[in-house]
């Protein structure tokens, strides 16, 4: 049988215990990123372009009619180079390699800038044929951070390819 002060002891020590606890799930308020600070979060998924070259009239000659498919495509897909500039200035540049066995996979980059909140220029230029030169997809738009904004630089053919949400 508990004593009443054994009782009374473990309602403060219970109550002190809960009161710890309290406090710390709430104070000090923590903050992700400083309050001028914005946040770029690069976020891509993509698979890159196949390297297909057409074949010679001499080498579908020498092909089984039913083997005579005009491109040779291999199964492997190209590496995508991603740069980005913000204000004119290189902020980040990659060649993302395929994954998988066979290197025909998907290609997936993900990168935080911190940067301070505001109005700058940001470019994102990305190529996932290192066959053919230049960029296929190039985004260069003024964009205007709050502070602790979260803004993401994302891909998707069907919008266009680059886009910043």
């Amino acid at each position: 049988m508990l004593k009443p002060a054994a009782i009374v002891g473990q309602v403060i020590l219970y109550g002190a215990f809960a009161a710890f606890i309290g406090y710390f799930a709430t104070s000090p308020t923590y903050h992700q990123i400083p309050d001028d600070v914005a946040l770029i979060k690069l976020s891509i998924s993509h698979l890159g372009d196949r390297e297909c070259r057409k074949r010679t009239p001499e080498e579908l000659a020498k092909m089984p009619p039913n083997m005579r498919a005009p491109m040779d495509c291999p199964r492997e897909r190209s590496d995508i180079r991603l740069e980005v500039d913000l204000d004119g200035k290189e902020v980040f540049r990659t060649v993302l390699h395929p994954t998988g066995l066979y290197k025909d996979g998907v290609s997936t980059v993900y990168k935080r800038f911190e940067v301070k909140a505001g109005s700058h220029q940001l470019t994102v230029r990305m190529d996932d044929n290192l066959v053919k030169p230049g960029f296929d997809y190039v985004k260069d738009e003024p964009i205007t951070l709050a502070p602790r904004q979260v803004m993401v630089i994302d891909f998707n053919p069907d919008q266009g390819g680059l886009f910043f949400k």
